[in-house]
């Protein structure tokens, strides 16, 4: 009984945030939201809003056993993200070399930052999001290296653009803090927390309307996609469970990490499909259909990491 109720709880919680995305999406197909709408929100987004998210979920007492969660969890997450790669040569061979690129990014990246922070955030609490900006720093490291080498070969690969992002930089900032002590005037925290509190609505509204555009019968019809969606959903949120078990680490650190890696395929994949001049289509269709598979799996790592957890 009781983890029929831990399912209908995380369900609830999992489907509050795809009424965000309708809001979205209803936005979206009645044109109130257009692409440069879009667009700028997206840059609110990635350039103000999650930089503040990572600083304010630092802003906590650092005691020695958090300090060794951090540390755990940093390399945790890294190693995830480069099996993750290691299996996703084994797939896509026979696509076309554009193609192909742009799902093995698709499959290795979810959606952290815009649908992963809110979805810890709701169901494991505000302390949890330290969590969160541990994959999230992963996510940006590895992206800017390893995925643009995928994506774009060894001529676009910057180091500077690689250490330089936002996603880094408020990341940086925020262990500074943590590391330090250092704290902010009242008036500059609280622009912090008001400011964090966008990524949530703002996110989802903004996944809302990419929805809104998709194409969805040729989205269906590619077996590719499901390829892409079990890889994203199931088999990488499994190999995290288990590789973080020899570990022990705290049941709010496994769940976050578990959680975080069942998060559907992120939009960084269309934007560095369109930069790096590969084929936009499989980006745009692997979002779309791993978000809507999403809520029915979300629900099911988030129980199972609290089952495995508490043991």
């Amino acid at each position: 009984m009781e983890m029929l109720s831990n399912l209908l709880t995380v369900t609830g919680q999992v489907a509050t945030l795809f009424l965000m995305m309708a809001v979205g999406f209803v936005l979206g197909r009645a044109g109130k939201m257009t692409e440069a709408g879009r667009s700028q929100m997206s840059y609110l987004l990635l350039y103000i809003v999650c930089p503040c998210v990572m600083v304010d979920c630092f802003l906590v007492e650092r005691t020695p056993a958090l300090t060794q969660e951090v540390a755990v969890g940093s390399a945790a997450a890294l190693a995830c993200y480069l099996l993750f790669f290691a299996v996703s040569l084994l797939f896509f061979r026979r696509q076309p070399a554009d193609a192909r690129d742009t799902l093995r990014f698709a499959a290795v990246y979810g959606n952290i930052g815009f649908m992963g922070l809110p979805l810890v955030q709701s169901i494991l609490g505000e302390e949890a999001l330290v969590y969160g900006a541990l994959a999230l720093l992963a996510f940006n490291l590895t992206s800017w290296t390893l995925g643009v080498l995928i994506m774009g070969g060894r001529a676009a690969f910057s180091l500077r653009r690689a250490v330089l992002n936002p996603g880094v930089v408020g990341i940086g900032l925020g262990l500074l803090c943590f590391l330090s002590g250092l704290r902010f005037p009242s008036p500059v925290g609280a622009s912090l927390s008001f400011l964090s509190d966008l990524n949530t609505p703002l996110a989802m509204v903004v996944i809302g309307t990419q929805l809104a555009e998709a194409d969805l019968p040729s989205t269906f019809r590619q077996p590719r996609n499901y390829l892409v969606s079990f890889l994203r959903l199931a088999l990488f949120p499994t190999l995290t469970a288990l590789l973080l078990l020899p570990l022990r680490s705290s049941p709010g650190l496994y769940c976050a990490l578990v959680l975080l890696s069942a998060t559907p395929v992120a939009g960084t994949t269309s934007l560095f499909a369109q930069q790096f001049g590969r084929d936009t289509a499989p980006a745009a269709e692997s979002i779309t259909l791993s978000t809507l598979l999403s809520i029915l799996t979300l629900p099911l790592f988030a129980v199972l990491a609290r089952g495995i957890s508490m043991f």
